[in-house]
């Protein structure tokens, strides 16, 4: 009996195949054994894929890697003795790693590991142990505090709030000309905070505030995820920002020794703007510090060379135009100038940045969230006088929804308001780092500072109502939660138009606030207004409101035809008929029709009587 010859087991070097081995798993040990002991880069890492039967070696750039504590024979190789060694600073962290107590293992390797979150974990077949058990999470997720009680779901919406909110984003931010920046008045250093947060020393970039947040319902305003703010917090600067947008501009030099200069242009150039337009600009066409501006006003005056080459005048003179390049503002946007700076290119050409800035009030319809994915929008904001009240006279910052709690699953939150408020009576800031507690541990313990203080332990109040002066029946559970502002403000995104540009090509209104643009009525919201029998509103909507056109169709031939303003009537250029129907159609459809044609068919339109 002839046995089958054993498949060989391809190996790959960076997607490229270079030889093959009998067994890929006596191979890939191996490998890791030499790069545990130095003999192979500790820069490689090595796969066994076991259904294709192939082995993938990486030693590419860029690969993200993450650093474990290798485990032999269901023994952690990080002894005690390691542990005392680094303690006293006798040996470091790339003494592990060259050691092979330590190792990286890229995303391809780590479907071989089995990795065990604790030493209570270790199991004989493990491979690999946590260096941190917050290290699961990444870098963003420890910023934020107790977010294994939340649910997993609103962990990369938490990382991306965090990444959006406002607050010191760099200490030199007045030498800095970013595109837009964003810049909290009086950012706060979270009460309760993370390992992370603190190794990152992000206390000197803190990105929010402490709010004294209250779990109550206002009069259906706060509805799902809207939340109230107290006027009187606002007025005092919670939650105030800055808003910087750079504009920039250079003396481009063109071919033929042409270029650009920054001057006032004169009103004989192309597409000048008015003399308003530059009334604000020094002699040098360049706008100066503390100046206010709204929209539509010249930052920076520039004058280019025409597009094309000089034309002829009518005395046979060459004449050479120029045409205005200026900068202006964007539109829906005003504010005062913060700085100005010139300087060279490496082109030795001449560069001006100009910075705007403006204050950013707290209004409605400004996004705010907390570090537990508790996003919201501001609904109302509430006098003082008017909003629920303790014994002790707090007012409350934040009003949130309690039922927007238990849906979500963010019992980290909880978590959050009774340790701010602990926090806050103790006067010191507290741990909330990943895995670092027990859930019920932690409320015993901000329990217990609460009672020292006189207060529930569990942190309810009792509240009486702003307006009519009532005890509410139950109590109100409040606290304080480090909240962020989001860079979403309805300053910024509202938009509004009339009448204005269209598309050459289409005809349709522009796209986009910048370019004074609608906004889009798409086909969900046309199949709402179907669904409501609203035909004369879709009529308004899609055709009059939009790119409405009259043709003239050949009754006989069916084809598209023009108007002959010489002869005074309308013509049929495929059947030379001159007795034609005009016709309302959108534009686009007139469109769709010469892009038909374009591919050699001839599309007929069929007319029928009123």
């Amino acid at each position: 009996m002839i046995m089958a010859e054993k498949i060989k087991c391809n190996v790959y070097l960076d997607g490229r195949l270079i030889g093959a081995v009998n067994d890929g798993a006596a191979f890939v040990k191996e490998v890791r054994k030499n790069r545990r002991l130095g003999v192979v880069s500790g820069e490689i890492n090595v796969a066994l894929i076991k259904k294709l039967n192939e082995v993938h070696i990486n030693a590419d750039k860029g690969r993200a890697r993450k650093a474990y504590i290798v485990v032999e024979a269901g023994a952690s190789k990080y002894t005690s003795e390691l542990k005392e060694r680094l303690k006293a600073k006798e040996i470091d962290f790339n003494y592990l790693v060259r050691r092979g107590v330590i190792e990286y293992l890229d995303a391809e390797e780590e479907e071989n590991a089995r990795v065990a979150f604790t030493e209570k974990d270790l199991a004989p077949n493990t491979t690999h142990l946590e260096i941190d058990s917050a290290s699961l999470l990444g870098l963003t997720m420890n910023l934020s505090v107790f977010p294994e009680y939340n649910s997993v779901g609103k962990h990369p919406i938490t990382s991306n709030f965090i990444k959006q909110s406002q607050g010191l984003y760099a200490t030199n931010f007045s030498k800095r000309y970013d595109p837009r920046a964003f810049l909290l008045y009086y950012p706060q250093v979270p009460i309760v905070n993370s390992l992370a947060y603190r190794t990152l020393k992000l206390q000197s970039h803190p990105t929010g505030q402490n709010f004294i947040v209250a779990m109550s319902t206002y009069y259906g305003y706060n509805m799902k995820d809207a939340v109230i703010l107290n006027r009187a917090a606002v007025d005092r600067g919670l939650a105030r920002s800055l808003f910087y947008r750079s504009y920039t501009d250079e003396e481009r030099r063109y071919p033929g020794s042409q270029q650009d200069h920054f001057e006032i242009p004169p009103p004989t150039t192309d597409g000048y703007l008015g003399e308003h337009a530059y009334s604000k600009l020094s002699e040098d066409g360049i706008i100066e510090e503390e100046v206010n501006v709204k929209e539509g006003d010249v930052l920076i005056g520039k004058v280019s060379p025409p597009r094309f080459l000089e034309e002829q005048t009518s005395f046979g003179v060459g004449e050479e135009k120029s045409r205005d390049n200026s900068v202006t503002l964007r539109s829906g946007e005003e504010g005062v100038v913060d700085s100005v700076m010139l300087s060279e290119t490496t082109g030795a050409t001449k560069i001006v940045k100009v910075r705007i800035r403006s204050i950013k009030v707290p209004e409605v319809g400004d996004k705010f969230a907390s570090r537990h994915g508790q996003k919201g929008v501001v609904a109302l904001i509430v006098d003082p006088s008017d909003m629920p009240f303790t014994k002790d006279g707090v007012v409350p910052d934040l009003l949130l929804n309690p039922h927007s709690l238990p849906s979500r699953m963010t019992f980290g939150h909880l978590l959050e308001m009774l340790g701010g408020k602990a926090g806050a009576l103790k006067a010191e800031q507290l741990d909330g780092t990943p895995f670092s507690t027990h859930g019920k541990d932690l409320v015993d313990q901000y329990g217990g500072i609460l009672e020292n203080y006189g207060f529930d332990r569990f942190g309810d109040e009792t509240l009486y109502d702003g307006r009519t002066g009532k005890k509410f029946d139950s109590k109100i559970f409040n606290g304080i939660v480090y909240y962020n502002r989001l860079w979403h403000m309805v300053s910024l995104k509202l938009q509004v138009r009339s009448r204005g540009p269209v598309q050459i090509l289409t005809h349709q209104p522009t796209e986009g606030k910048p370019r004074k643009g609608g906004l889009k009525f798409g086909e969900m919201e046309r199949d709402a207004l179907v669904g409501h029998g609203a035909s004369l509103l879709l009529k308004e909507r899609m055709l009059d409101q939009s790119d409405k056109a009259e043709i003239w169709i050949c009754p006989n031939c069916g084809d598209v035809g023009y108007y002959d303003y010489i002869k005074n009537s309308a013509m049929c250029q495929t059947c030379g008929n001159n007795n034609l129907e005009m016709v309302e159609i959108s534009y686009a459809f007139k469109l769709l029709l010469d892009e038909i044609k374009s591919m050699h068919i001839l599309p007929k339109i069929k007319l029928k009587s009123e």
